[in-house]
């Protein structure tokens, strides 16, 4: 199957202007570290750094709740630090979630993208 895509890749390339095949080479599949990094650029960029930002908070206080919870010895203080502590950590873990999600939003519009590429290559080959 590898050589097969890799014969339609080189397909598309060929019927594409250079322009046009240097924009297809740019919406190949990215490993993790740069679908992360890709999140830091773009319009959106503002918003994945406060929310980076807030979900260190909600980290350090979780740690902060989990070292004043292994410390307090009375039921109700056991309760406190374990609920603030929960939520703290149910906080971060929604943001990451959210980033995730964004990353996941962003590979399927390449693939969308690779899609219509793909579809005018045909269509001006069928004009032709």
């Amino acid at each position: 199957m590898k050589t097969n895509m890799e014969d339609i890749d080189q397909l598309i390339k060929e019927t594409l202007t250079q322009e046009e095949a240097k924009f297809y080479d740019n919406l190949e599949e990215q490993n993790l570290f740069q679908m992360i990094s890709g999140l830091f650029s773009g319009k959106n960029s503002w918003i994945v750094i406060m929310m980076s930002i807030v979900q260190v908070i909600f980290f350090g206080f979780f740690i902060y709740c989990a070292i004043q919870f292994f410390r307090v010895e009375a039921t109700n203080d056991l309760i406190k630090w374990g609920v603030l502590g929960t939520v703290s950590l149910m906080g971060s873990m929604m943001l990451k979630l959210f980033s995730w999600m964004q990353m996941d939003k962003k590979a399927v519009i390449r693939e969308i993208k690779r899609l219509e590429l793909q579809v005018s290559s045909l269509s001006s080959k069928l004009s032709e």
